[in-house]
């Protein structure tokens, strides 16, 4: 199937989503391209297989989510995931030292969250997918999905109050947005 110059947009305007989440997951900035790049050629070759009219975002993320798995299980064996800051877009106005600190002190707390907690995260919470897509992308029923989100959350509220009673953490009332939205 020849792909349209809408398909071919529309499948442009996934790459940084695509990206963003693929380097939370592996932590490696080039793994996470190759990954990507493995993921838009399947994407590519197997248009035809894709149904007009459903979240093509989903099927992106599908597709990248078990390309990630065959490349880890070719190797067969797990690394860590390592969050850092590299890599991700920076805002118009620089942070303030506060805010840098306190985004290293959540990055060291999501980095000790569970591989399904940490990818159930990611989907939901910082791509926006609906639990319904998610159920979709990891192929679990919107029960297990809610179910992993609420402990997700919990996990991370847990962490981030061991740290803020070891004294880590420079937590104040006016805590980051993204800080706030996950531990909802």
């Amino acid at each position: 199937m020849i792909l349209g110059e809408n398909d071919i947009v529309a499948i442009e305007q996934q790459i940084p989503k695509l990206c963003r989440f693929a380097r939370s997951r592996v932590g490696d900035p080039v793994l996470a391209d190759d990954l990507v790049q493995d993921c838009l050629e399947r994407a590519i070759r197997h248009f035809d297989k894709f149904q007009q009219g459903t979240n093509l975002q989903a099927w992106l993320f599908t597709i990248l989510r078990n390309v990630q798995i065959n490349h880890y299980r070719k190797r067969k064996r797990r690394s860590e995931v390592a969050i850092s800051d590299e890599g991700y877009e920076l805002p118009a106005v620089a942070a303030s030292q506060e805010q840098t600190v306190e985004f290293k002190d959540f990055a060291r707390s999501f980095a000790e969250l569970s591989e399904e907690h940490k990818e159930i995260l990611l989907l939901i919470v910082v791509e926006g997918f609906k639990y319904n897509e998610a159920a979709d992308i990891l192929g679990l029923p919107v029960g297990t999905i809610r179910s992993r989100l609420f402990r997700a959350r919990s996990r991370l509220r847990e962490i981030e109050q061991q740290r803020d009673a070891m004294g880590g953490a420079r937590h104040d009332a006016n805590a980051t947005r993204a800080q706030l939205k996950i531990v909802q």
